[in-house]
């Protein structure tokens, strides 16, 4: 009988590797990177996101321990379906922002500073893609640090906002929030590490704005009150199928933004 070879760990920073999750697809990317964070040389770890149930990469997870503390971004299933599971092969509790999602340890806090396997880990609130979304700054890893953004930001692409759990006046503001944490590396759940939060925040921003910008236009054109599939059909005419669903979801939070927080369509 045939065995799965044991997925690999891949360096991102000094002081954080991922192994990605068998879990690819059109709104996952490659897979779920599930992060193992440490200090350099120190005996313990911290699992950022587990990603989904599949017993090979939790082994995988366990195995580039110990883990003392399991950390979760957000509510979705491609990073937390696995938590439970890890937390029985590890006993180490598991720590998110809803309830739903804390196994044997406390729920997370806005400007927390945790200290685990030798770092500092500072929770940074950043709701929008999910209300309950937080990213995970390591301040002294590497020359300018590293945050672990979920997918509030992701290595390639752009973001989903799952509205109306997410909203776009929440994420503007999250990327601003971020944007003034500087340089740091950015480690995303899904794609490739990036070089630059502050490049890639600003690069989020002048895209939600240009985006706005298309969505004024179509609703000059239809009226105020065209329909989400309407406008969808008009500002992403190019996209296929297997994303649709997200494009009205994020056009649906743009509308509500439009319509409610800004109080106009231009």
């Amino acid at each position: 009988m045939s065995t799965a070879p044991t997925p690999a760990l891949r360096r991102a920073t000094p002081s954080a590797g991922y192994i990605l999750a068998p879990n690819p697809g059109p709104m996952s990317l490659e897979g779920t990177n599930s992060y193992v964070v440490r200090a350099p040389g120190h005996p313990t770890a911290v699992v950022v996101d587990p990603g989904p149930a599949d017993e090979t990469h939790l082994q995988a997870l366990a195995g580039a321990g110990p883990v003392e503390l399991i950390l979760i971004t957000h509510r979705h299933a491609d990073h937390t379906a696995g938590a439970p599971r890890l937390h029985e092969l590890t006993g180490a509790p598991v720590r998110a922002a809803d309830p739903a999602h804390c196994h044997g340890g406390p729920l997370l806090a806005a400007g927390e500073r945790i200290q685990a396997a030798g770092l500092e880990i500072a929770v940074v609130p950043a709701p929008g893609h999910t209300s309950d979304s937080m990213c995970f700054h390591l301040p002294d890893d590497g020359p300018a640090g590293s945050v672990l953004t979920g997918d509030t930001i992701l290595g390639r692409g752009t973001t989903m906002l799952d509205y109306p759990d997410g909203t776009l006046g929440d994420y503007l503001a999250t990327l601003a929030r971020l944007e003034r944490l500087g340089p740091a590396a950015v480690l995303p759940a899904h794609g490739p590490p990036l070089p630059s939060l502050e490049g890639s925040a600003r690069d989020y921003l002048r895209h939600r704005e240009d985006r706005l910008v298309q969505i004024r236009a179509v609703l000059g054109r239809l009226g105020r009150d065209a329909s989400v599939g309407e406008v969808t059909d008009a500002v992403y005419a190019d996209v296929g199928r297997s994303v649709r669903r997200a494009a009205e979801t994020s056009v649906a939070a743009q509308l509500h933004y439009l319509r409610s927080e800004s109080g106009t369509v231009g």
